[in-house]
């Protein structure tokens, strides 16, 4: 297998290397929960990528570094994702467990987060300190449309308020979603209010927005406390504003993750090359702003 250019040229010190905010989890049984679920069901199918996740291409932990070393990875960030369904129950549930598991077995190059649900209430809060405070999580994490409600919503606060507490952002999805759910609950619009309210938390809307990108590179940009996250699009479908952001007044409120596995390493990589981002700009976007955002 051919590596990268730029992975190549990563590895020869490991505080240069990539860091991809979003990872899902990558075993069999962690794929498993994503199989079972409209991400497989209704989502990959229109991403057009029928197997993306297919149990049998889970791995185990030490299989992934690897897969990470190859590419030029140095860290990555894991949810422990709640994401439920708006008729009751849910559709994707990654346990806190086995997330701290796996980060446990590799404490310098996979991070947990913790998965926000706010049918839990304050048991959801008490759970979210826990992981952070006792086994090192370094972010919450919301997906907004399986609760069927705002990213503003009041059932959220508490979880903004106990993430600003401990000095730790809130990961979120914004923007459209391809599952069968109301899109508009991620209108990144919504930050507006989150990050006056909480102007010591630190926000990371990723997904980049789309299709209301240029929406949040307005709020990126008028919030020293928002962030964009070029996470699961392809750098080769980046919006021509969203990449000018990138390149311009954004080089500084953008980070990079894959939601892996909707982005696989190699072709994304790849990718990035094409864009011709320039090396001050790639340093910013690939771990720089990840590292002083996540304070790591």
């Amino acid at each position: 297998m051919l590596v990268p250019t730029y992975a190549v040229e990563l590895m020869s010190t490991q505080q240069d290397r990539i860091i991809d905010v979003w990872c899902n989890i990558f075993t069999t049984e962690g794929t498993e929960r994503y199989y079972n679920s409209q991400a497989q069901e209704v989502a990959a199918q229109v991403f057009g990528m029928e197997d993306m996740y297919d149990p049998s291409k889970g791995m185990p932990v030490d299989e992934f570094i690897a897969k990470m070393d190859r590419n030029g990875i140095d860290k990555i960030f894991m949810p422990a994702l709640k994401f439920g369904n708006p008729d009751g129950g849910m559709e994707i549930d990654v346990p806190h467990e086995d997330v701290r598991e796996l980060a446990e077995a590799y404490p310098d190059r996979i991070k947990g987060m913790a998965g926000i649900n706010p049918r839990e209430g304050m048991d959801g809060v008490a759970r979210l300190e826990e992981y952070v405070e006792d086994h090192g999580f370094i972010a919450g994490l919301l997906e907004p449309y399986g609760w069927d409600l705002p990213l503003n919503h009041r059932k959220f606060y508490p979880f903004y308020a106990k993430c600003a507490e401990l000095g730790v952002p809130v990961l979120m999805q914004v923007g459209h979603s391809a599952m069968r759910m109301p899109s508009g609950h991620g209108k990144p619009i919504l930050l507006d209010d989150l990050a006056l309210d909480f102007p010591d938390l630190d926000i990371v809307a990723c997904h980049t927005g789309w299709p209301w990108s240029q929406v949040l590179e307005a709020m990126a940009w008028k919030h020293p406390n928002v962030y964009m996250g070029a996470t699961a699009h392809a750098p080769k479908y980046w919006e021509e504003n969203v990449l000018s952001f990138i390149k311009t007044r954004g080089q500084d409120k953008v980070v990079f993750g894959t939601d892996y596995p909707v982005l696989d390493y190699p072709n994304t990589i790849a990718q990035l090359d094409d864009m011709e981002l320039g090396d001050r700009v790639e340093r910013k976007l690939l771990h720089e702003n990840a590292r002083k955002i996540f304070d790591i």
